[in-house]
């Protein structure tokens, strides 16, 4: 959350609004904002945090464990219309990339838009492709895979 936080000029500039939802409650909530993330982040979480005490929201996601009542951490990429474009679970230890986050949303912006689309690892400027009867058996004519990890 905090380094959503961090970044969250950056999301408002791609039109993004940024929700956290939580079982817990909102006292939880600003307990832990008082306590912790105000001191990860200046002057705070800059976006809402909702409780979902219920898990209802939790629920309609497909997240929410009712044994242990708690939400899976996710994320989840809804576009204006409402329609899910893009969800990543992980399992609690292991963290997640807001860069990834940034770069999904630019991509699903930029397919919306031209109609193109973004190949792996797509970054703005990047090779995209013009889906068409032209492009089956030829992607290898103008896109070649980047294997490196550096």
């Amino acid at each position: 959350m905090a380094t959503v936080a961090a970044v969250y000029d950056k999301l408002q500039s791609l039109n993004a609004e940024v929700l956290a939802i939580s079982v817990d409650s909102q006292f939880t909530h600003k307990v832990w904002h008082e306590q912790e993330l105000s001191k990860l982040v200046e002057g705070g979480i800059p976006y809402p945090m909702l409780s979902d005490t219920g898990g209802t929201i939790g629920s309609l996601y497909g997240v929410y464990d009712e044994q242990e009542h708690v939400n899976i951490r996710g994320r989840f990429i809804v576009d204006a219309d409402g329609v899910l474009q893009a969800v990543e679970l992980l399992p609690p230890p292991v963290g997640r990339s807001v860069k990834e986050l940034v770069r999904q949303l630019q991509a699903l912006q930029h397919t919306q838009h031209t109609g193109e689309a973004t190949t792996c690892d797509w970054v703005p400027g990047g090779t995209t492709l013009k889906p068409g009867p032209d492009l089956v058996g030829n992607v290898w004519q103008v896109w070649r895979p980047d294997v490196s990890l550096d």
